[in-house]
């Protein structure tokens, strides 16, 4: 049985669900038939293997699969139930009390195509719509609840961002230094594991790249890449050799029961040359520009424009977030669950921050064939601009 301190509070997870009917109701939708095991985190407390089926009138019922006394354990649900196939789903929708749905939403942005036919052919009748956007919208503004826990995660990115200098030396490899880094975090209870909810993004615990090496491009979305150790990973920390004189990035994740803290830092052992040093503190006096204008009510995309500016003015837009065609077109992006949430500051975007979204904000520069420098933090939105949360060095750190 789980330890009940670790379990998701009832009321937290009523109020999540009250949430999201309000939208199904708005969007003529009957129901919400999640499977994905962040949403069914977030909607339940349990990542069992369930089916999690909220009605937008009535109580929701959690079928699940296995294991089903794990997941009586974990979730504060009334009613949950065993399910043998997912051919039982909608008599048991009945027997429950609930009307079958004539228009059913689920997650289609995550849910795998075959999947997707199979419940075609066992729900002939219903209209199957997409409900992603409603459900990650609910889940960009977070609760008090929420919000503890994210500080809790930026208290350990601050800790675990405070032993680089201890752990740092000349000619240790890239691999061998996020290893110990690595290994602290898990020592303070780090979960191991940091979900993204975009298509073929992954991620370890993040990037701890030295010099040139963490300027080499990659496929993630993310300004930074890295040397990595094989092609089949293609990011992050490589066999290369720390040197001296030479900015080192460290841009991790702190993942603590479920809710994420990312931050960057930069290192150098000795001081690295004044120009790195000048453009540095450039992406500093950009991110507090941004947190002032960040308030509710002001368009993500607004503030993605506004950090173009900042950084034409100062005469670095060549080599902002990305060089060339390997830029990416956002400086910020929601967490939460997942490391990938609403909103996301980039272009284009007309999402409005929300008091209470979680915000990292992310300024970088990257200097082919040199190095990457810039800033991260996570942050909460609030009536006066973004309060940050992380709170380590911000400045170069050399030793």
């Amino acid at each position: 049985m789980t330890d009940p301190g670790f379990s998701t509070p009832r009321a937290e997870i009523d109020q999540r669900i009250e949430k999201l009917q309000r939208r199904l109701l708005q969007e003529g939708i009957d129901g919400a038939l999640i499977l994905q095991n962040t949403d069914l985190f977030y909607f339940s407390g349990t990542i069992q293997q369930s089916h999690l089926y909220i009605p937008a009138q009535g109580p929701p019922l959690l079928m699940v699969r296995k294991s089903l006394k794990r997941a009586q354990s974990e979730s504060p649900l009334s009613t949950i139930l065993s399910l043998n196939s997912p051919k039982q789903l909608m008599t048991l929708i009945e027997e429950n009390g609930l009307a079958p749905p004539a228009v059913m939403g689920m997650e289609l942005d995550v849910l795998p195509t075959n999947l997707f036919f199979s419940y075609k052919r066992l729900f002939p009748a219903v209209d199957i719509r997409d409900i992603s956007i409603p459900i990650r919208m609910v889940r960009a503004v977070k609760s008090a609840y929420e919000l503890n826990l994210i500080r809790q995660a930026a208290a350990f990115s601050d800790q675990v961002a405070e032993t680089v200098p201890h752990l740092l030396r000349e000619g240790l490899t890239e691999i061998e230094l996020a290893g110990m880094i690595e290994a602290q975090a898990r020592r303070l209870g780090h979960q191991g594991i940091v979900r993204m909810r975009l298509w073929g993004a992954e991620m370890f615990y993040g990037h701890l790249m030295s010099g040139a090496a963490a300027a080499v491009p990659s496929f993630l979305a993310s300004p930074t890449g890295g040397a990595a150790v094989s092609a089949a990973v293609a990011q992050g920390p490589s066999f290369r050799k720390i040197k001296r004189h030479e900015p080192i990035l460290f841009d991790y994740v702190f993942a603590w029961k479920g809710y994420i803290s990312d931050h960057t830092r930069i290192y150098a052992i000795g001081r690295p040359p004044q120009w790195l040093v000048d453009a540095h503190a450039h992406m500093l006096d950009l991110q507090e520009q941004i947190k002032a204008m960040a308030t509710p009510g002001t368009s993500a995309g607004d503030l993605y424009s506004a950090a173009i500016e900042m950084a034409t003015r100062k005469g670095v837009d060549a080599y902002f977030m990305g060089a060339e065609a390997d830029r990416i077109r956002f400086i910020g992006h929601g967490v939460g669950l997942e490391l990938d949430e609403f909103p996301f500051l980039a272009h284009g975007q007309t999402t409005e921050l929300e008091e209470d979204m979680v915000i990292a904000l992310e300024p970088k520069l990257v200097f082919p064939g040199e190095g990457v420098v810039g800033i991260e933090n996570t942050h909460v939105v609030t009536p006066s601009g973004l309060e940050q949360l992380t709170h380590a060095q911000q400045q170069i750190v050399s030793i």
